[in-house]
């Protein structure tokens, strides 16, 4: 994956949630842009509190190579 498409997805106007499906099988749902930041070879994934975007509880950091997939929530996920 490169970060070219990971900023296609981040910057898609309107804005819509998607999944990140990795290599391992884990994902991650991305429901605001504040959520990622996108680098040359990672991604700093941050999990929310609550729906403000403008403060977060934790981050991830995870490598470009292992992205499996990149896809639109059409569900809600609970």
């Amino acid at each position: 994956m490169t970060p070219e498409v990971i900023l296609n997805w981040v910057k898609a106007n309107p804005f819509r949630p998607f999944r990140i499906r990795m290599n391992s099988g884990k994902t991650y749902d991305i429901r605001h842009p504040e959520m990622v930041r996108v680098g040359k070879r990672d991604l700093l994934i941050f999990t929310l509190v609550s729906d403000s975007s403008d403060v977060y509880d934790r981050w991830e950091n995870i490598g470009l190579l292992l992205i499996e997939s990149v896809a639109h929530l059409e569900t809600p996920v609970g």
